[in-house]
């Protein structure tokens, strides 16, 4: 029988594969190597262009066209997967977002948080919601789209002083409270 050439196997078994939870969520990148170990355990199926799975062994059974990226075995060559599944893992991993200018601009929506406004990101910058010179830290949470004039109206103060400041009703004084507002807005405890 005539197998296609093979590439050298040191730099096809390096190359890389990628890896679907049971969902068909990507979840890692591993090495042509390492699929073959998880497909022989059979605990992933490879997975075609028409997103056909197969076990190991009908995997290894597969007509293999001239254009495949094979590596040989003793007795035979076998076709690389470029996509395997886990048979039986279902967790989405957690992903980390990175904490950049661009990531809080996204959340933000190019939109100043104190006044509402959409702006184009030259017309923005990040705010401190507490300032750091009050032990704000530069968090997630912490962290807002702002507009210049809001930014330098609030200046270093926090932006429930800045805001309620700017109140100057009396009956609204109960429900703006820093007292009142902590006492709403804390998160109980389940007894």
């Amino acid at each position: 029988m005539n197998y296609p050439a093979t590439a050298p196997a040191f730099t096809v078994l390096n190359t890389k594969v990628l890896i679907l939870n049971r969902s068909y969520l990507p979840i890692h990148v591993t090495s042509v190597r390492r699929a073959f170990v998880l497909l022989y355990q059979g605990i992933a199926r490879a997975v075609n262009d028409q997103y056909q799975t197969f076990d190991f062994n009908s995997w290894s059974d597969l007509s293999i066209s001239s254009h495949a990226e094979t590596v040989g075995l003793v007795n035979r060559v076998i076709r690389v997967p470029r996509v395997i599944l886990l048979v039986t893992y279902d967790r989405v991993p957690k992903r980390q977002v990175r904490f950049s200018r661009y990531n809080i601009y996204a959340r933000d929506k190019c939109t100043c948080q104190y006044c509402g406004q959409r702006l184009p990101r030259q017309e923005l910058n990040l705010d401190h919601v507490i300032p750091r010179s009050q032990g704000g830290t530069s968090v997630w949470e912490n962290v807002v789209c702002s507009c210049h004039e809001c930014n330098h109206r609030k200046g270093g103060r926090t932006f429930m002083q800045e805001t309620f400041s700017m109140s100057r009703y009396k009956e609204w004084a109960p429900f703006l409270n820093t007292i009142d507002v902590s006492y709403w807005n804390t998160e109980l405890l389940e007894s």
